[in-house]
């Protein structure tokens, strides 16, 4: 891997702002995937993450968090609303999930994303030494890469898709398609959650430019552009030790407790997004409890749904059913004192999900397509006892590799509610024979795994570009 300082160009940074009890603002790690899966690595090397703050307005001064410096890219609210409301969250999410919800198209959103990505093009051009290593990442900043090749070609480029990449037919939908792939096509590295998202981006590229592009390189502008799959992981050792601290296994049981001691607790923890499946998750519990299969007194569900992007309209009105829903099953099958459902929306620190994991006999991750889906991994993590059951849906990245998992379609409610049904009643010899199976997994593929085989990819990739041949 090269030794060269590396800049981290994300649409955030790797912290949030926080209100200490004193009333002074503080900066700490924030809990999102990406920043889970780098920080390990920023961690010990020299690193430069390039970002937005969370807020709009001037873009403050950061002090090194970690060792890291940090850069600020500055968001009016304009911005905030038409780049990243907008074209990332209500264009690109939808359609690269699947088209889950129908995307919106509107002319001043790709206006605002165009304007954007060249601010972080710039900020990273101005930031990265001669020659060095800039790692672009996600949706948010597609066209970064191309922009940065033009202001500085002496640099080495990559960009990593945390969430799926849709099929041909799907993203030929996008007005700028053509823009989009280019704007990617600037790194001298792509890399996917699965080999499937390399292939339809290979097959767009071929399509939409007559270009030759296989699933591992294309040919473009005189250029050899590698394309790869690169399963994102986590720090699994952080993940286990922590489970295992005697604070984590005492917080599990008092959660038990509070429970009421049931014969099983069935946990799911989820961003509020309606690419998770939580309404398929609850309308399956529900109708368990309503055939009889499934008594509230043995079995408790605890649903964490953490909220976000709540000024997106389709945000809303899932929060909305989703609270709906889950006060008509507690309404209709709860008793006083026994909720049929524990439902939480406040997020939880590192520790507190340790303990939640812990305490769960089955973890319910079943969104409807995922890039790749860490909390699933950080469940099987966490079960150093090698007990527990994984429930896991076979449309989330993780499922390629965690196939001991019990897999099932999340469309299929009818096959939902046999699959829960099964990890509940599964013997316990096979669930130990199949989360040791996953440990074992993820103990030799994780997040410095990852990391060095993205960089390691990346530095052996062609140099282009750079017209003195540095």
């Amino acid at each position: 891997m090269r030794q060269s300082t590396l800049v981290v160009v994300a649409n955030r940074l790797p912290v949030d702002d926080s209100v200490a009890p004193d009333g002074a603002c503080e900066w700490r790690r924030s809990p999102g995937g990406l920043v889970s899966a780098l920080h390990p690595l920023l961690q010990h090397t020299p690193a430069t993450w390039i970002g937005w703050a969370g807020g709009t307005g001037p873009a403050p001064a950061l002090p090194d968090v970690d060792g890291v410096r940090l850069h600020t890219v500055p968001l009016t609210p304009e911005d905030f609303r038409d780049h990243y409301e907008g074209f990332a969250n209500a264009t690109l999410w939808p359609l690269y999930h699947d088209a889950v919800e129908q995307p919106e198209h509107h002319r001043r959103w790709w206006e605002a994303y165009q304007r954007v990505n060249r601010r972080f093009a710039e900020a990273a051009a101005e930031r990265t030494e001669r020659g060095g290593v800039v790692w672009v990442q996600d949706y948010h900043l597609q066209l970064v890469p191309a922009l940065l090749r033009e202001l500085r070609p002496d640099l080495r480029i990559g960009f990593f898709l945390h969430v799926p990449f849709p099929p041909p037919e799907l993203f030929m939908q996008l007005p700028r398609r053509a823009e989009l792939l280019r704007g990617m096509l600037g790194a001298d590295l792509i890399g996917f959650q699965r080999p499937q998202a390399a292939h339809n981006f290979a097959q767009l590229v071929a399509k939409l430019f007559g270009v030759p592009a296989t699933d591992r390189r294309i040919e473009v502008d005189g250029r050899t552009v590698r394309v790869g799959a690169f399963p994102v992981s986590i720090d699994t050792a952080e993940m286990a030790a922590l489970a295992a601290h005697p604070d984590v296994a005492a917080r599990a049981a008092r959660l038990r407790q509070d429970l009421g001691d049931p014969e099983h607790v069935i946990l799911s923890v989820d961003r509020m997004d309606y690419t998770k499946g939580i309404e398929h998750r609850l309308k399956a519990y529900s109708e368990l409890i309503a055939d009889g299969h499934v008594k509230v007194r043995d079995t408790v569900l605890v649903q964490v749904a953490v909220p976000s992007r709540e000024r997106v309209g389709q945000y809303q009105i899932l929060r909305d059913r989703v609270e709906r829903e889950v006060g008509r099953i507690n309404g209709e099958f709860g008793r006083v004192g026994e909720p049929a459902i524990h439902y939480l929306t406040q997020p939880f620190d590192r520790a507190e999900l340790a303990a939640l994991y812990r305490m769960a006999d089955v973890m319910a991750v079943t969104p409807l397509r995922d890039g790749m889906n860490l909390v699933a991994k950080e469940y099987v993590a966490a079960r150093v006892d090698d007990t527990g059951a994984l429930l896991l849906s076979e449309f989330a990245g993780a499922a390629t590799e965690l196939s001991q998992a019990y897999l099932v379609n999340p469309h299929d409610l009818e096959g939902l509610k046999q699959m829960l049904l099964t990890a509940l009643r599964a013997d316990p010899a096979d669930t130990t024979a199949r989360m040791r199976a996953m440990r074992e997994h993820l103990r030799r593929h994780d997040i410095r795994s990852w990391v060095r085989s993205y960089l390691d990819a990346l530095d052996d990739s062609p140099r282009s570009g750079d017209p003195t041949g540095h």
